[in-house]
């Protein structure tokens, strides 16, 4: 019978070495797994993160194995090019850090072994991630076991498949499933026997077979329906000679139907079924991506309490067992390769490859229902002929794996509508950030009316939108600012307009939580993405947070924002409640200010006298503050770059004239400033060699979104492209902006 044999505990680990190791180095440093060495430098800003070849190195010995005829080594995430050694002979190389892979090891094995990994996240051409907004954690960050089989086993070598493939298809009340399976060694005399379980592990089918597809039905069929009703069934096979079992394998599945519709969204089992959820990026303060099952557990816990009913795993495969916890809450899944933001011609069999483990691993996963070509990879163009190629290549490898799901993908916000290239998947879905990245945030709604106007036919969703909110506080929000407060703000807006159009299929919030990207400088924190509704340790839900519980989840609450926010200047201050109920009544040291009916958002102007508490009710729900009134504004509410190159309060700006602080749009507006503004774009974009925007596209819409910028934040953000503006230059830049008069 199959055997797993766990080897996460002690490993040998070093940055030091560039050689394999004959013997078990004692001077190396100690770690278990799941292990990443990017936990710290990764998420600390400067884009100067640990990348290169580091190694694993462990002991065993054989007699501590189970018996068996065949060891398999599986690796369920290396990042993100990894070599197996045992006993100083190289047995595999793979590259791609986020999918599983095994190594037959069977006939390295001595009684004594030293086996290596070397593992390496270093910048190349040929693997993907190589340019996005996160960090590209290097490590084994998730388990390593050796799996024990008899020579007849089920398949362990193709694509780490599970060994099984489940396609169950809903006829009226019936299900009729499909199982296959692929047998290594499957020798005369041997046979198969298939089972499906109902959720309580009670028997309700059965059949005896030496082939490697069969059919059973379910009668009466129990069907997976999302969060309402995630019912599971287990399929399970067994490899028998003669009454011996000499291998089983099983698999979780569920019966549903969908369809997405271009006019009425998403419909599951026959119903309409809103998909508005979020995406999530696999990585924590302080741990990085070597994530334990409780990490993932309280994830999933907080994006089921925000109401979700969809989750786009971004960017890249995720770990089976948060797979899994979407089968089990009914959550819908979007899952994707890491291809993204920069075609390589030299990277396309990684594409293949990295589609076919995504697929063939999580095939069987009723949570799943869109496979995703790619991210954002247009931003040089969209028109290179390679790049469209490579997305055909993988849109028929999709369809030719799977035939049950369709492909999406994620389209970047200044991309054309009518591109060939949106065209290829079956549908899609844009970035867009009016509101935070340039434009208003009143141009979301209307963008999606225009696309669905012209192109009736064709699903249109939201993959990304969102903003960064730190520990910033003000009564006046503004785009740019980094506020709790605009970050309400916008993600009320952005509600209001996504939700109430039926036609968008998919509407995913980026991010449910802040998440590293160790090039990243602004906003105060370097080193992250703030556009999580919950920080990056998972301890504090901002205000945005309840604003999407209040439009997506059952569980009655009351929520009053601003907690943070206690120091106010102004007579009158402006207090936000969030609640899923019909009315909400607010009190100021126990004095009613009146009673708000209205959609989840209720709105209270409050009288600002020494230290106020404010309670909001709603029933018996209730939820409480406190405002303080103070003469002048708290500065520490206010933003501050860390470690930045230059801070809004250091740039000159004489009256009437120009400086960084100043919106690209407004610059743009006279002569002088449009001269001037070009320079600088031609500088930071170089048109061709390997720079990381080489050949970056500046289109119309380009430009649009980028004139909602300052200079000075633009500045702090295209390090997470590879550009770096010193401070002569951002101070000379400013010297010949104050020269010029505002229009």
């Amino acid at each position: 019978m199959r055997e797993i044999y766990n080897l996460n505990r002690k490993w040998a680990f070093t940055k030091q070495t560039d050689t394999v190791p004959s013997e078990l180095p004692m001077n190396w440093n100690w770690v278990n797994l799941p292990h990443t060495w990017n936990a710290i430098d990764g998420q600390d800003g400067g884009n100067d993160y640990y990348r290169g070849t580091c190694y694993y190195a462990k002991a065993l010995d054989k007699m501590d194995l189970p018996v068996a005829d065949c060891y398999y080594l599986e690796i369920q995430g290396a990042n993100s090019s990894a070599d197996v050694y045992v006993n100083g002979e190289q047995l595999a190389h793979h590259d791609g850090g986020y999918s599983t892979w095994r190594v037959d090891i069977t006939e390295a094995l001595q009684r004594e072994n030293l086996m290596v990994i070397s593992v390496d996240n270093s910048a190349n051409d040929r693997v993907y991630p190589q340019m996005a907004d996160f960090t590209f954690y290097g490590g084994l960050y998730r388990d390593v076991n050796i799996i024990c089989v008899n020579e007849s086993h089920f398949e362990l070598n193709y694509f780490g498949s599970p060994g099984l493939k489940i396609t169950p298809e809903v006829i009226s009340n019936d299900a009729r499933v499909e199982i296959e399976a692929w047998v290594s060694s499957f020798k005369d005399g041997q046979k198969l026997v298939y089972y499906i379980f109902d959720e309580t592990g009670k028997l309700i089918r059965k059949t005896e077979t030496r082939e490697m597809k069969t059919v059973l039905q379910i009668d009466d069929v129990h069907l997976w329906h999302g969060r309402k009703d995630p019912y599971l069934y287990t399929a399970k096979i067994e490899l028998l000679d003669g009454e011996e079992v000499l291998d089983d394998i099983s698999a979780r599945f569920g019966c549903r139907t969908y369809q997405i519709d271009p006019e009425r969204g998403f419909i599951l089992n026959g119903e309409e079924y809103p998909l508005r959820g979020v995406s999530r990026h696999q990585d924590r303060l302080g741990l990085g991506n070597a994530l334990l099952p409780e990490h993932h557990e309280e994830d999933m816990n907080l994006i089921y309490e925000v109401g979700a009913t969809t989750i786009r795993l971004a960017h890249y495969q995720h770990d089976q067992y948060f797979y899994d916890l979407c089968d089990e809450k009914g959550m819908i899944v979007w899952a994707e390769i890491p291809y993204i933001s920069q075609h390589m011609p030299t990277g396309r069999e990684n594409t293949i490859s990295q589609m076919k483990e995504l697929i063939v691993q999580n095939y069987n996963h009723p949570s799943i229902v869109v496979w995703g070509l790619s991210n954002e990879v247009s931003m040089k163009g969209d028109r290179d002929p390679d790049l469209i190629e490579n997305h055909h290549i993988l849109n028929d490898l999709c369809h030719i794996l799977d035939k049950t799901r369709p492909t999406v993908m994620a389209v970047v916000s200044p991309c054309p509508i009518d591109s060939p290239y949106v065209k290829i998947p079956d549908v899609v879905s844009y970035n867009h950030y009016f509101g935070w990245y340039g434009g208003d945030v009143s141009m979301n709604g209307p963008w999606f009316d225009r696309f669905h106007e012209k192109y009736p036919d064709t699903a249109i969703g939201c993959s990304e939108y969102g903003c960064e909110a730190l520990n910033w506080h003000t009564s006046n929000p503004t785009q740019g600012d980094y506020t709790e407060e605009y970050q309400a703000y916008y993600h009320e807006e952005l509600i209001r307009q996504l939700f109430s159009r039926k036609y968008i299929w998919a509407t995913h919030v980026w991010n449910m939580f802040d998440f590293g990207a160790d090039a990243r400088s602004e906003g105060g924190e370097n080193g992250q993405n703030h556009k999580g509704l919950v920080t990056f340790d998972r301890k504090y839900k901002k205000d945005s947070f309840y604003a999407y519980k209040a439009w997506l989840s059952d569980e009655p609450f009351v929520h009053l924002c601003g907690k943070r926010y206690i120091n106010r200047e102004e007579e009158v201050t402006k207090v936000t409640v969030y609640s899923n109920q019909a009315e909400v009544e607010l009190f100021a040291n126990g004095v009613s200010l009146g009673k708000k009916k209205g959609e989840h958002f209720f709105y209270f102007s409050v009288p600002n006298n020494g230290e106020t508490v404010l309670t909001a009710v709603s029933g018996e729900l209730k939820d409480e503050s406190i405002i303080r009134k103070v003469d002048a504004f708290d500065e520490s509410y206010r933003l501050k770059e860390k470690n930045a190159i230059l801070n809004w309060f250091d740039i000159t700006a004489p009256e009437g004239y120009y400086s960084l602080n100043d919106r690209i749009s407004d610059i743009l507006n006279t002569p002088e400033g449009k001269v001037l503004t070009i320079k600088l774009l031609d500088a930071i974009i170089p048109k061709g060699g390997k720079d990381s925007m080489a050949g970056f596209e500046m289109n119309e819409a380009m430009m649009s979104m980028l004139g909602g910028f300052t200079i000075l934040r633009l500045s702090g953000m295209i390090g997470t492209m590879g550009v770096n503006l010193t401070k002569e230059d951002l101070l000379k830049l400013n010297s010949e902006l104050n020269k010029i008069k505002k229009s």
